[in-house]
């Protein structure tokens, strides 16, 4: 897991890069959990370094997930089309839990 903490500057992005692609290959994990609960308030630079760190880690054949994102950040995230896993939320392309049942006309659900 790597710890995200703010606030994010340009100098730290390389730096953050080279984390995760270490993590990946000492784990051999094809996704590095990035604890955002910290990173401080959203802009363009937390932006910018999400999406090299997701550039990375796809470059080394996995992704990042993303745990505790601030709304204002998913949003921002969402704005300029980025889209990342987020811990304990289910994937897009995966039907949420839960059962649908058809009931016939005339019938009582059970």
């Amino acid at each position: 897991m790597l710890t995200l903490t703010g606030p994010v500057t340009r100098p730290r992005v390389a730096g953050l890069v080279d984390d995760v692609r270490a993590l990946m290959e000492a784990a051999g994990a094809p996704v590095v959990v990035c604890d955002v609960a910290a990173i401080g308030p959203p802009g363009l630079l937390a932006v910018d370094l999400l999406a090299r760190l997701q550039l990375a880690a796809r470059r080394a054949g996995g992704h990042i997930r993303l745990r505790a994102p601030d709304p204002a950040l998913r949003a921002l995230l969402d704005l300029v089309g980025l889209r990342f896993e987020v811990e304990g939320q289910a994937e897009e392309r995966e039907p949420p839990l839960g059962v649908e049942v058809e009931v016939e006309p005339g019938e009582t659900a059970r």
